[in-house]
């Protein structure tokens, strides 16, 4: 079984993707956890997180794309999720220049 191959639910793969984006200055705020708490229940929020904590930056793109390839997304889905990211980016009051690279990127990788 490829390493980068996930069994994440829509709801998981967005819950981690949301963690993705929190982490882009490092600093994970109480906004952007409850934002992203709200998305899954919590064990899952749990579990996803243990998972993201031991990920290195390729391991994470990699089943970003692995899962959304596999849960074969909408286009409307997709831009949920993209909806999502900004909805994170701006849950703290600010919205710097490595979260605007970090979600120009996803972005562009969301919608390949």
């Amino acid at each position: 079984m490829n390493e980068f191959t996930t069994q994440w639910t829509k709801k998981e793969l967005s819950a981690y993707l949301l963690l993705y984006c929190a982490n882009a200055d490092y600093i994970e705020t109480e906004e952007e956890i409850e934002l992203i708490r709200s998305k899954v229940d919590r064990a899952d929020y749990k579990a996803i997180h243990k998972e993201f904590e031991n990920d290195n930056d390729y391991q994470s793109i990699q089943k970003i794309e692995s899962t959304i390839a596999r849960l074969n997304l909408s286009e409307a889905q997709i831009d949920a999720l993209i909806d999502e990211m900004k909805a994170l980016f701006t849950a703290d009051g600010g919205y710097d220049a490595a979260e605007n690279a970090l979600f120009t990127g996803l972005k562009k990788l969301l919608k390949e």
